[in-house]
């Protein structure tokens, strides 16, 4: 992709991926928590689930705790280098180098889920209601879509200002941000300083994530030919709620 709405660049990519798992062990993101709470949700609608697919699964770190509950897991990355990262942590299974919005697998799932607001990255209602629907064209009929959102219109803090300062015997990780709404949208610029024994490295990325309201999602999910539900109370995610749906 091109523009602002960039998902990925090679530089970017590699370099997030060395340091994504001890930046978010440092910051206390509860992947397992997360993921209990997506299965439960999965278990409710559709009790004999066996299979789930992780949509931009970053490296993976949901995916290898949703095996513990699921015989069968998959992921889809964008970036290569999350999916090697990823792929490494998994006994059995497959992570897709894959678009959110126009992967074909070839397959159905018991479950389609999409965490960490990743969601966020579609443009527009017109790519949100695309990407939700070629997720649900990967689930069997009855099958469950789970989406963690981005923030939305009300909840976003214009303005936010967040840093973080995490080590752990080789590396230090510096990350300082700063988001803005721009529109429809939220600019979400970071920074980050790595030391460790090849010395200091510093790197940036800006990134533009839509502020969809509640009934987007509900919109997308009806629009893919599911139910549609939002679960405040799901528990396991940061104060946004999941949004599931199961497909007719």
């Amino acid at each position: 992709m091109t523009g602002q709405h960039t998902m990925t660049s090679a530089a970017y990519d590699a370099d997030v991926a060395e340091i994504y798992d001890l930046l978010y062990a440092g910051r206390g993101k509860d992947f397992a928590a997360e993921a209990d709470a997506v299965a439960r949700v999965v278990r409710d609608r559709r009790p004999q689930a066996r299979s789930v697919l992780d949509v931009a699964c970053g490296t993976g770190e949901h995916l290898r705790r949703l095996a513990a509950a699921f015989p069968e897991v998959a992921g889809l990355e964008l970036s290569p280098a999350m999916c090697t990262v990823a792929e490494a942590k998994l006994p059995s299974g497959t992570v897709h180098v894959g678009d959110m919005r126009s992967f074909a697998l070839g397959r159905e799932f018991d479950a389609v889920c999409i965490l960490t607001g990743t969601i966020g990255y579609a443009r527009d209602v017109d790519e949100l209601c695309a990407t939700v629907r070629t997720m649900a064209a990967h689930l069997a009929p009855g099958g469950v879509l789970v989406i963690d959102p981005w923030w939305s219109p009300d909840t976003f803090l214009d303005g936010h200002v967040a840093h973080d300062v995490v080590h752990d015997d080789t590396r230090t990780v510096v990350r300082v941000s700063h988001s803005a709404r721009q529109g429809l949208a939220a600019r979400h610029e970071a920074h980050y300083v790595v030391a460790d024994g090849g010395g200091i490295r510093h790197f940036s990325h800006v990134q533009m994530l839509t502020l969809f309201t509640r009934e987007d999602y509900l919109g997308a999910l009806r629009s893919a030919g599911c139910t549609a539900e939002h679960l405040t109370d799901a528990g396991g995610l940061p104060g946004r709620g999941l949004f599931a749906g199961v497909r007719r």
